[in-house]
């Protein structure tokens, strides 16, 4: 099968579609033949080895997995013995590793079953922005229905899922973004829309419940005059920042959580972790149309290249998907 593969870091110019053996399924997992996969900061940062802490737990000289991808949709193949929850010719999509391939194998536990009425790209457009959407907004930062959200970095991947999933939940939203993605950040649901080349919001005077940090660009302090007395920030990291950028945002984002120990107005922090009930969740929200993907750009398995230099610009305009087939052929085929 064919599959892409990295075995030094410096993506995207070490990225190739490449032969490899077909996976098989282990206790546990299903084979799934992918259909479409999609990229996340979470794979750029894992290709390049940066920041460079990051290599003593991924590889000091090189990756220690070599096949990209994480997000994935497509059929299942086949299955390992003690899988229960899915079958052959079953559409599923969530994460595993690899996915950019034709074939891949995930954890019956890391899967769910994908909606009938949104495509593969639809799905494989979900899973890790999905789930750090909503674990920030649900979980982290425990959203309630009238309250006054903001989103910071609306246009990106996570940030079009968590404008639409804090309007489920019933919140007036204020999305913030740069002019070009204004009249998108609106039409997928944002009561008002702040282009931060004009405006700072954090000196709008006006005040929110929650702010759902996803770019760290303004300290805390600067945060604290748009909060509500006792208002809540989740910041959701350092994304995919490397070197001085992503000292820089940690660092404003712990003295935000030492700070906010001694105030009324709280930062809180979060990892994003796989929860199979999320993902269900999450396709509940699709299959409703609540939440549609918003998607920047549709590559085939052999541009994965230039998919990764338009994710690595960091202006895309929700996710980037790789479709690597369709109706049971290789897109490359």
């Amino acid at each position: 099968m064919k599959a892409i593969v990295c075995d030094r870091y410096g993506a995207p110019e070490a990225l190739r579609l490449h032969d490899v053996d077909k996976p098989t399924p282990w206790d546990g997992q299903v084979l799934i033949q992918v259909r479409a996969a999609s990229l996340n900061a979470y794979d750029w940062g894992l290709l390049r080895g940066r920041p460079r802490m990051l290599r003593w737990m991924v590889g000091l000289r090189r990756p220690k997995f070599n096949r990209p991808g994480r997000d994935v949709a497509g059929r299942v193949e086949s299955v390992g013995p003690g899988v229960t929850q899915f079958k052959p010719g079953d559409e599923v999509f969530g994460i595993c590793r690899g996915s950019l391939a034709e074939y891949a194998c995930a954890s019956e536990s890391a899967l769910a079953t994908k909606p009938a009425n949104i495509s593969f790209e639809e799905a494989a457009a979900i899973p890790l922005a999905g789930l750090t959407a909503l674990q920030g907004l649900r979980g982290a930062g425990r959203i309630q229905p009238g309250q006054r959200v903001l989103i910071n970095g609306a246009a990106g991947g996570i940030g079009t899922f968590a404008v639409q999933i804090a309007k489920s939940f019933g919140a007036d939203v204020t999305g913030v973004c740069s002019t070009r993605n204004a009249e998108m950040v609106g039409s997928i649901g944002a009561d008002r829309v702040v282009d931060y080349t004009r405006e700072d919001f954090t000196r709008s005077g006006e005040r929110y419940d929650l702010i759902y940090d996803l770019v760290t660009n303004h300290p805390f302090s600067a945060c604290r005059r748009v909060l509500s007395p006792r208002g809540l920030l989740v910041a959701a990291g350092a994304g995919g920042a490397d070197g001085r950028r992503f000292g820089r945002r940690m660092g404003r984002m712990l003295t935000g959580l030492l700070i906010s120990r001694f105030t009324s107005q709280k930062v809180v922090s979060f990892m994003t972790r796989l929860k199979q009930a999320d993902l269900i969740t999450l396709g509940g929200l699709l299959e409703s149309r609540k939440v549609t993907p918003v998607m920047d750009s549709r590559h085939r398995l052999s541009e994965t290249s230039e998919a990764f230099r338009r994710l690595a610009e960091g202006h895309a305009r929700g996710k980037i998907v790789v479709t690597v087939g369709q109706n049971g052929a290789p897109a490359d085929a």
